[in-house]
Parts: C-alpha cells; sequence; structure tokens
C-alpha cells in the first residue's frame, strides 16, 4: 500500500564567531583535545557565563535571510539534563523566546516550487564531544561552548528529493550569509530528520521517528526512504511502534534503534538566571542586516541578465570566491559572457591546479577587464591566453607587456585578413574545386595556408568565417 510521508528536518549549524558564546575561549576546530577551553567551558561551579553579542547579530542575519520574524525582547533558558558531555547538567538555549520564528526557504525539486516553512531558529551551546575508546568514553571540551543555531522546519516535506533540496539550499544560504562554513565532514552542520507516514491527508499524522547522526545531505535521503520502507512494512502488516529516536548507520545504510520515547522528555526549562533579558532595537537589527552580502538567488538573476548562460550562472554561484570576484565587474561596461567563460575554463583550471583562490592571483579588475576585451577583439586568441596566462596570473606586468614580451601580435583587421584569403583561393584552384565537390579536407588545407601564411597571427574563427564565405 502507498503512504504519504511527512518530513521535518533540525539542523544545527556551528556559528563563525571568533570566540564561544558565553566565554572568551577560541571557536576553533582540529586543535589538540581540550586546548581551546578555560573554566566557563568546563563548569566549574562558581562561574558565570558572558553572552557575546557576535552570536546575536549572526541570529540576526540567519533570521532575516531565512525570511524570519525576528523577536525583539528574548531570554535564554536552562534545559535540564544529565550526561557525560554536559558538564553543568544543563544547556544554556532558547526554549521559550528563539530569536527567529514563522520563516521559510523556497526550493524547487522537478522544476515546482515550494516553499518549506520554518518553525523556529534558537540560539544554544554546543555540548563537548565523547569520543569512544573501547570500554572508555573520553572527552574534548574543545567543542563545549561553540555558538550554535538550531533552525527547525514545519513537518511540510513529503518526500526526500524535497528535504534533500532544503538541505542543499539551507547550506548555500547560510555560506553566502557568512553564518557558518556548513562543513558537514566536520560536524558543523548537523541534521536530525523526522519521519512519520499516513494513508490519506485527512488522516492525522503517524507515529514519529526522529533519525539522528546523519553524516550527510545523500544520505538524510537515504534515512528518510529506508524509514517509509520500514514503516510502510509494519503498518502493512498490521503492526505499530513506539515513538523512538533512531540513528543512522553509514555502514549499513540504514537506521537503527536507539532508544524508544516511553514519555515526553522534561527538561524542566526555566529562564538563565545568570544572564540577562536581550532587547533588540530596529537601529541594532538595521545595523545587522545592511552587511548581509547579494544572496545566490540574486546573483543567479544578475548574472542571467548580463547575458551569462544559466549552466555558467550555477557554476559561478557554486564557487563563492568566483562569485565574488565577479561581483566586482558587474557595474562595468563589460562582455560577461566571456568573462564568465575566462573564470570557468582556463583560470578556474589554473587555480585548481595551484590548489589556490583568485585572491591569491595578481589577476586586478583592471587586468581582467583588459583581458576580456582583447579576448573579445581578438587581440588575444585562446592559444596564446594558454601561452601567457601563468604569467598573467603571477605577474604585475599589464597584458600589453606580456604580449610584448611573448611576441603576440595578432592580425584583427578583417579586411587584411580577407584579402590574404582571397590570393590562397586564388593560388590554390585545385583545393577550392575538391572543397566545392564537397571534400571536407580541403577546408583544413586552406586553413593551413592561412595560418601558415599570417604565421598565425590570424584568430582561427574569425580566419575560418571568412574563408567560408569567400568560397561561396
Amino acid at each position: 500500500m502507498n503512504y504519504i510521508p511527512t518530513i521535518g528536518v533540525e539542523v544545527h549549524l556551528e556559528l563563525k564567531t571568533k570566540t564561544k558564546i558565553f566565554s572568551n575561549s577560541t571557536n576553533g576546530y582540529g586543535e589538540m583535545a581540550n586546548s581551546l577551553t578555560n573554566v566557563v567551558d568546563l563548569g566549574y561551579p562558581g562561574t558565570l557565563p558572558t553572552l557575546n553579542e557576535e552570536v546575536i547579530n549572526i541570529g540576526i542575519k540567519a533570521a532575516t535571510i531565512l525570511n524570519c520574524k525576528i523577536r525583539k525582547q528574548m531570554h535564554f533558558d536552562r534545559k535540564n539534563y544529565f550526561y557525560p558531555d554536559n558538564p553543568k547538567n544543563y544547556q544554556i538555549t532558547q526554549a521559550r523566546t528563539p530569536i527567529g520564528y514563522d520563516g521559510y526557504v523556497e526550493i524547487e525539486v522537478n522544476g515546482e516550487k515550494k516553499k518549506v516553512e520554518i518553525e523556529e531558529m534558537h540560539i544554544e551551546e554546543d555540548t563537548c564531544k565523547s569520543a569512544h575508546r573501547g570500554n572508555k568514553t573520553l572527552l574534548d571540551f574543545n567543542r563545549a561552548g561553540v555558538p550554535l543555531l538550531e533552525i527547525v522546519t514545519k513537518p511540510c516535506m513529503s518526500s526526500p528529493e524535497e528535504a534533500k533540496a532544503y538541505l542543499e539550499k539551507l547550506r548555500e544560504l547560510m555560506l553566502y550569509g557568512n553564518i557558518s562554513d556548513c562543513k558537514i565532514e566536520e560536524g558543523s552542520m548537523r541534521a536530525d530528520t523526522n519521519v512519520s507516514i499516513r494513508k490519506n491527508e485527512s488522516d492525522p499524522f503517524g507515529t514519529k521517528a526522529e533519525v539522528k547522526n546523519i553524516g550527510s545531505i545523500t544520505n538524510v535521503g537515504v534515512a528518510i526512504e529506508k524509514e517509509i520502507e520500514r514503516q510502510s512494512k509494519l503498518y502493512d502488516n498490521g503492526e505499530t511502534f513506539k515513538p523512538q529516536t533512531r540513528r543512522f548507520d553509514d555502514k549499513l545504510q540504514d537506521t537503527v534503534l536507539m532508544r524508544i520515547k516511553e514519555t515526553g522528555n522534561d527538561y524542566r526549562y526555566f529562564p538563565e538566571p545568570d544572564i540577562p533579558f536581550v532587547v533588540l532595537t530596529d537601529e541594532m537589527i538595521e545595523n545587522v542586516v545592511k552587511d548581509i552580502p547579494m544572496m545566490p538567488d540574486e546573483r543567479r538573476e544578475v548574472y542571467v541578465e548580463k547575458g551569462v548562460s544559466e549552466i555558467n550562472t550555477n557554476k559561478l554561484v557554486q564557487n563563492r570566491s568566483l562569485s565574488d570576484y565577479f561581483n566586482e565587474i558587474l557595474n562595468e561596461n563589460t562582455n560577461f559572457k566571456i568573462a564568465s567563460n575566462l573564470l570557468l575554463g582556463d583560470i578556474s583550471a589554473y587555480l585548481n591546479k595551484k590548489e589556490i583562490d583568485i585572491k591569491d592571483t595578481k589577476l586586478t579588475k583592471d587586468k581582467f577587464l583588459d583581458l576580456i576585451k582583447k579576448y573579445e577583439d581578438n587581440t588575444i586568441t585562446s592559444k596564446n591566453l594558454k601561452e601567457i596566462l601563468d604569467v598573467i596570473l603571477e605577474s604585475d606586468k599589464s597584458i600589453e607587456e606580456i604580449m610584448k614580451d611573448n611576441g603576440i601580435e595578432n592580425i584583427t583587421d578583417d579586411n587584411e585578413i580577407r584579402e590574404i584569403i582571397k590570393t590562397i583561393i586564388k593560388n590554390n584552384p585545385d583545393s577550392v574545386n575538391d572543397y566545392k565537390n564537397g571534400h571536407d579536407r580541403a577546408i583544413k588545407f586552406l586553413m593551413g595556408q592561412v595560418m601558415k601564411e599570417t604565421k598565425g597571427k590570424a584568430n582561427p574563427k574569425l580566419a575560418n568565417d571568412i574563408l567560408v564565405e569567400e568560397l561561396s
């Protein structure tokens, strides 16, 4: 029997701040265990939290990007539970007054657009990290107190494809907003999903299973598929199951039971007494919002308007540093189609080979605009570019100087090329007859003569067009 799935997603994002949320310890990754800590992170008795203003600003920015309403007066809450990775035996979070609520993210699946509704987005602190070694558990407190955003959707998705599209879009938005580096493999973006199924739209929601520890966006899709399959088999057999928490097993590529939710969790929330209420003014919000960079969808719109192909537009948006670089020339009078081809072609190949960023090259904005112009008017050919690209990107010399040093002097005058071609046609009647009789090799021979006569200084495409025109 076919069932209707109902899917919700919870995402935890580690924020890009210099220090932790309630202490001045460095917010870093990959350092020696327990080296980025102090007494606040370790939960020593008598220590007091001090709220990091940068976290609130990032929260305002994220809420705006996700089309959320912003709560202007909020407080933090204590979520009380005992677990070895939680040194204070409570976590500081925002249970009752999340910074953002009633937002949405627009996705597109199979050509259809849909708004994924965001119920709430709250700020909280991360716990420390457990590492299991045989029968021992070791604790690394470097992660304790790292600021998090928890973004919770409504149960409004109905397929694994929608959930994956939402996570891809969320990741893109948060990267562009400089909210988080969203490195799923490092744990700075973590997703859990809630899955239930029912027979008809009019039926109440089915029993929910929460799946945790999903290590990639692809696996979120797999986990949802497996849950729908598992729950369908149970219902088909007339069985039921209790609400439960499961985890995704990477090796099995399946979900595995962690615990049954016998009763609701009683975290005994109450307002955090050591942190004053936070009041946001319109001025504070405006100051943060004005620094939000151009978002991906707006970039796509602008690039296409400038004549960039859809394929190149998407490739540029997927590469943040190239997209930012491209944005620097948006107000210039230049050929944006050629600009995108150059950036995504030979220049990208060079950057990938050297494993560097475009910011690390000597390709200034003016130099790039000059390169585009010379490429457009055939002063530089694609063959020339391959020969001198390394010098263009590595030296302070102008394009003119580099061309002079390398003896590049192309014929860009149509009339000059046309006169040379007329002479070659006149001197090679046999090849002209071969061409007229449908022999393809004849045009290759004649083009060879053109390039020989011009010492390779004629633009091949231009010369070929004129040659075909004259032969006709």
